[in-house]
């Protein structure tokens, strides 16, 4: 096997794709100006959240958070709370710092990075209260499941890194990914579901209305929200 196989054959499946999007001149400053007061590097050290909030808070971990409306909205109206968001696509990035700036946050920090690498280095154990994922990217063609961000070599990461007692929120709006997480998380005997809801983006489960969402409703996509509990793995 030549060197350049055997690294495909090693090379990491990603749950995401780089999507292009061409950076308004806001966003590009924004990037620039905002980055140093609301940005985290990525490192493979772990993250102190007592020194980076300044504060001893629960922190709340969003996983792909799009343009940052509804992340924004939730460290707004949670301020006994910490939020810290990640996501890879530079204008959602830049759209979120503005919006973080104009409503004066001091509790939410942004991470622009691969989220498993930042869970598997950056973020300690046992350190998050919840973690929120909405409207992963479904990848609906069967040949493209094993890119889901849900699975069991997941779950087991984040239930490590998760509190006793933490949560963790998924929502979605595409039939085959609901039947895969309630797979998935019901085989893992990780997580105990405490509420499962199927609406019509009518009764989101405390959560704000994602741009995600809205999208799949004018596609005629019903939604699917849940809230787990993290268990002990010997329960």
């Amino acid at each position: 096997m030549t060197p350049t196989a055997d690294k495909k054959r090693h090379r990491t499946i990603r749950s995401f794709v780089r999507r292009a999007g061409r950076l308004t001149p806001s966003q590009q400053r924004a990037l620039g100006e905002l980055w140093p007061s609301y940005g985290v590097d990525f490192s493979p050290a772990p993250l102190d959240f007592d020194g980076l909030f300044g504060r001893d808070a629960p922190v709340v971990l969003e996983i792909g958070f799009g343009n940052g409306d509804s992340l924004v909205q939730q460290a707004l109206e949670n301020p006994g709370m910490n939020f810290l968001g990640i996501e890879v696509h530079e204008p959602g990035v830049g759209h979120c710092l503005l919006q973080a700036d104009a409503a004066g946050l001091s509790n939410l920090k942004l991470i622009m990075h691969d989220a498993i690498e930042v869970l598997t280095h950056q973020l300690p154990p046992a350190s998050l209260q919840r973690i929120n994922i909405y409207f992963p990217d479904p990848w609906p063609k069967k040949r493209h499941h094993k890119r889901r961000l849900v699975q069991h070599t997941f779950l087991k990461l984040i239930h490590d890194r998760l509190k006793p007692g933490g949560m963790l929120h998924v929502a979605t709006d595409w039939a085959n990914y609901a039947g895969h997480i309630d797979d998935v998380l019901g085989d893992s005997g990780l997580f105990r579901c405490d509420e499962r809801r199927e609406h019509d983006g009518d009764a989101p489960l405390d959560r704000p209305e994602t741009k995600f969402e809205r999208r799949g409703l004018r596609k005629g996509h019903r939604i699917w929200d849940w809230r787990f509990t993290r268990m002990a793995k010997n329960d």
